[in-house]
């Protein structure tokens, strides 16, 4: 079993010091990916090969066009196997496996986005490649579209061998070869980590022995929540494209993560009886949102917290003031808000429930996610929940690669290379 690493990255320097850590932990093959490839040229096949004359050189052109001088330019840098998209037309990849066998290479075939992966698989094969790749793309897969569902059916239509890419960790990596790919290509799940090495062996563990790995079945709901729990609202707001952050809301009660789901207030200045109204309607694992008009009055204390705990209420946001701060901080449940102040008004009724409300300044409507931490709160649009919670995820996993590259003593403009990358004026 081939387990190929694909290095997607934009530096050089950064790409061959992870690739030798990757091969530490049993990877076979290693990959110039596209990203790497158009940032520094056939320079990166150049580099790897010399770097790693042992091992196999995979060059993700993503070729559509001019197969056959691109499989030379690859070949000629040092590649070994030269990968294509399965969308081109045949005469490219005709001509391509031509120029292979000119110049002693292999070629692979990537499906990502292909309509209908089987019969183009079997007519790659019948043209004469080496490899296919079955491959969900990485927006694909934050949309919650993975291959090893399609892989199954490939392996048992075709000959050659048969590799699978997307999104794979140890164990959609195992439920790989149980299906019967020939080579498992992964990418953030190793490159991002803070530890290669580690990250490398766990997914070398799991292809050698799959039956060993144990598969947890969860909720689309469940997997977003614990997604959510486990990055940081920077994180999310990143990959949301520096959108989703309330402005002015703080957190009342320091160190406590809340993740859950909205149900929404609007109350007029001082007016607490719908906010508190609002928890005998929400479900455990709800966030109570309210915008109550007013920094000055609360229209939330300790009363309606410890209701909330009795409720299993995951967490409360106030665009507002809350009162008996002291008293809340001894509780459990996490609270955010724009103020903090003694007085509150009087519970009159006006207001309503389960709207949309505008809270800190973002749109929030009911069902949306609700992420808070000691940074503030993000607003994750209910629809796109799963996809940002996987973006988030990914931010997460190159923030900590970075961090350890850090730690060996390096800094973050260099390590990016952040001059080479400055806009042209």
């Amino acid at each position: 079993m081939i387990v190929q690493v694909a290095l997607d990255l934009l530096e050089i320097k950064r790409a061959v010091q992870i690739a030798k850590e990757a091969v530490e932990g049993g990877v076979d093959w290693i990959e110039a990916g596209t990203p790497l490839i158009k940032s520094e040229g056939m320079n990166s096949v150049r580099q790897l090969k010399n770097a790693f004359p042992k091992n196999v050189i995979v060059a993700d052109m993503k070729t559509v066009d001019t197969g056959a001088m691109e499989v030379e330019m690859a070949a000629k840098a040092g590649a070994d196997v030269v990968m294509l998209l399965g969308n081109a037309d045949d005469s490219t990849i005709v001509e391509s496996i031509r120029s292979a066998r000119k110049y002693g290479v292999k070629v692979m075939i990537d499906l990502i986005s292909v309509d209908d992966p089987l019969r183009r698989s079997k007519e790659m094969e019948s043209l004469g490649v080496d490899y296919i790749n079955v491959h969900t793309g990485i927006d694909q897969q934050m949309m919650g579209i993975e291959p090893v569902s399609i892989l199954q059916n490939i392996c048992r239509e075709v000959n050659v061998p048969v590799a699978v890419a997307g999104g794979l960790d140890p164990r959609s990596a195992a439920r790989a070869v149980n299906a019967g790919a020939d080579i498992v290509i992964v990418g953030g799940n190793i490159i991002r980590s803070d530890s290669v090495t580690e990250s490398a062996r766990a997914i070398r563990n799991s292809v050698d022995s799959p039956a060993n790995v144990t598969e947890s079945e969860r909720s689309r709901d469940e997997e977003i929540r614990e997604i959510l729990m486990a990055v940081s609202t920077p994180n999310i707001s990143d990959a949301m494209h520096r959108k989703g952050a309330m402005n002015r809301i703080h957190s009342c009660t320091e160190g406590r993560k809340m993740v859950g789901t909205a149900v929404t207030v609007r109350t007029m200045e001082g007016d607490w009886a719908k906010t508190v109204e609002a928890i005998d309607m929400a479900e455990s694992g709800d966030v109570i949102v309210i915008y109550s008009g007013s920094i000055d009055t609360a229209c939330w204390g300790g009363l309606a917290t410890m209701s909330c705990i009795n409720k299993g209420v995951a967490g409360v946001v106030v665009d507002g003031a809350v009162r008996d701060i002291d008293e809340i901080k001894k509780m459990s449940l996490p609270v955010f808000a724009g103020n903090n102040v003694p007085n509150a008004g009087d519970p009159k009724g006006f207001g309503e429930i389960n709207s949309e409300i505008i809270c800190g300044d973002q749109t929030v409507c009911p069902g949306d996610y609700i992420v808070g931490d000691d940074n503030g709160v993000v607003v994750v649009p209910g629809k796109r929940a799963y996809e940002i919670a996987r973006r988030a995820k990914e931010v997460e996993k190159t923030e900590k690669r970075l961090y350890s590259e850090i730690q060996k003593g390096g800094t973050l403009s260099n390590i990016l290379e952040l001059e080479k990358w400055e806009k042209h004026r």
